[in-house]
């Protein structure tokens, strides 16, 4: 698989506590140039990355993010902000709280009204697999193929554990036709982002994909 194709589907990640203006420009450039599918960032910084870059990079933004527990009216009001302040696509965090619980008509409706505030903006749903068994993963697929989430993704990064190889097969098999996959968390090899496209995923997070490929050649760019 050459650099260029596994990098148009990589989601070119920051989003460290204290992440600064030289860090996240440093990965804007580095997106712009290796044309990555977006850069992720904290939601403080999107104005800033699109008043600087303008339509040159497609900005993504993280909502409810880490641990998904703000209530729902919180979550609509980030996802609201950052749309109007320059983010194309949104990743929010499930309430992780509401799965354990069993209330997955819950979890449904808030991604449903997630959505809404997205619009015709792409809505990614984290539902962070290492906390959850089979039963509620299979749960979370058709809660967030009902509501009408564009991608279902497997982690935060900051979980006890990142993206599998059985997650992303498991999702294959429960998710709707429309709803792709993005794997993130622990996707630190080449061979790690080569085997999670090839399983399926669309989108990759990942801080480390630009590292790993830029040694290449330049043509392959």
């Amino acid at each position: 698989m050459k650099n260029e194709e596994i990098l148009r589907h990589i989601d070119h990640t920051q989003l460290k506590a204290f992440a600064t203006w030289e860090d996240i420009k440093k990965l804007c450039e580095e997106a712009i140039e290796y044309q990555t599918a977006s850069v992720c960032v904290p939601p403080t910084y999107i104005k800033r990355i699109h008043d600087t870059y303008g339509e040159k990079i497609n900005i993504c933004t993280v909502i409810g993010f880490p641990l998904g527990y703000s209530v729902t009216a919180a979550k609509e009001v980030e996802a609201k902000e950052a749309i109007k302040e320059g983010a194309s696509e949104i990743d929010m965090v499930v309430n992780i709280s509401d799965v354990k619980n069993g209330l997955f008509d819950n979890v449904e409706e808030e991604i449903r009204t997630i959505k809404k505030a997205c619009g015709s903006h792409i809505l990614k749903v984290i539902i962070e697999t290492c906390y959850l068994n089979e039963e509620e993963k299979i749960a979370l697929c058709k809660a967030v193929t009902a509501a009408g989430a564009d991608y279902i993704k497997t982690s935060t990064g900051f979980g006890t554990g990142g993206a599998t190889m059985e997650d992303v097969k498991l999702f294959k098999a429960n998710i709707g036709a429309d709803v792709k996959i993005k794997a993130a968390g622990g996707v630190k090899t080449r061979e790690d982002l080569e085997a999670f496209l090839n399983e399926g995923c669309d989108r990759i997070g990942t801080s480390s994909a630009v590292g790993i490929l830029k040694g290449g050649k330049a043509e392959n760019y």
